[in-house]
């Protein structure tokens, strides 16, 4: 069996990447790249609506950000844990873990990664 086949039949966990994006968001963005990668390199799959959603939304408008935040929680919704990464917990960033502890998801707090 090929490590497709394999993977295919293993049940992989999803991981919200949960880290900061208002500030420096150009710099915000390339991290959150970063904790994405560490999160594939350990075998999961990783969630950054943040990195995806800033392709097509504008953070600085209203109503694209409430948008972004909502389409964000509705992934958080999938996933099977939430990693938070970074030394700043941001108003977006509690709304998730909020929205986690309420739906039961699991928070791991990722320092020094």
């Amino acid at each position: 069996m090929g490590n497709l086949e394999q993977a295919m039949k293993d049940n992989i966990k999803i991981i919200f990447v949960c880290s900061p994006l208002s500030g420096d968001i150009a710099e915000n963005i390339r991290k959150a790249t970063e904790y994405c990668r560490t999160v594939s390199d350990l075998g999961y799959i990783p969630i950054a609506p943040h990195v995806y959603f800033t392709q097509f939304l504008d953070d600085e408008v209203f109503e694209d950000r409430e948008w972004g935040l909502r389409m964000g929680l509705e992934l958080l919704e999938r996933c099977d844990e939430i990693w938070v990464f970074g030394n700043t917990i941001s108003e977006g960033m509690w709304n998730e873990l909020n929205y986690a502890s309420e739906s039961e998801i699991k928070i791991m707090f990722k320092e020094g990664m």
